[in-house]
């Protein structure tokens, strides 16, 4: 029995020796070493002190900054531990109904706004996290958010277009706007 069990033991020391500290140390060590920011979970600095990270997406609410996309996870928007999408199908009645209170809070929110609302002003990403809106939603919330600041509009337009990141290797991916990047640019300029 003693003779099955040693190799059986040293085996599960070593791999757990292996898999659990030796391979996690080397990668955490080469992230730290080629990818310092990201490793460190991408977070945007204020003074010094973090005001969050430009992976995941925040909760905006105040009317005079630019909204992200709604978010899916519980208990509270932009929990990164509950990372999911609202998982309801198009003939959902229950996204048919999110997506219409949606419209409704944008539509109270800047009344003079007759554009079409951009889908991901209404609807959630796949992770419920995303830091990011397209150009077109950015630009549909502007002239709420010029107003409330009392800046002009083409001032407002041109912080979207100095903060809309285009497509990877101008290839991948879609065009868009980091929205904390740009509520933070918008903060500077009111100074």
């Amino acid at each position: 029995m003693f003779k099955i069990l040693r190799p059986t033991l040293v085996i599960f020391v070593l791999l757990s020796a292996l898999t659990g500290l030796l391979y996690p140390l080397a990668v955490t060590g080469a992230a730290q070493a080629l990818f310092p920011a990201q490793a460190e979970g991408s977070l945007v600095l204020r003074g010094g002190k973090p005001v969050g990270s430009s992976l995941i997406g925040q909760n905006f609410s105040d009317p005079a900054h630019f909204w992200g996309r709604p978010s899916a996870t519980a208990p509270m928007p932009y929990n990164a531990g509950a990372s999911s999408g609202s998982n309801q199908g198009p003939l959902n009645p229950a996204l048919a109904d999110a997506v219409k209170s949606r419209v409704e809070a944008l539509r109270a929110a800047d009344p003079g706004n007759a554009q079409p609302v951009p889908v991901d002003l209404v609807t959630a990403s796949a992770s419920g996290l995303d830091p990011h809106i397209s150009p077109a939603a950015a630009r549909y919330q502007a002239a709420r958010v010029a107003r409330l600041h009392k800046l002009p509009l083409d001032r407002v337009e041109q912080l979207i277009d100095d903060h809309t990141e285009g497509r990877w290797l101008g290839v991948i991916g879609e065009p868009r706007v980091n929205v904390l990047a740009l509520n933070l640019a918008l903060d500077d300029a009111l100074r």
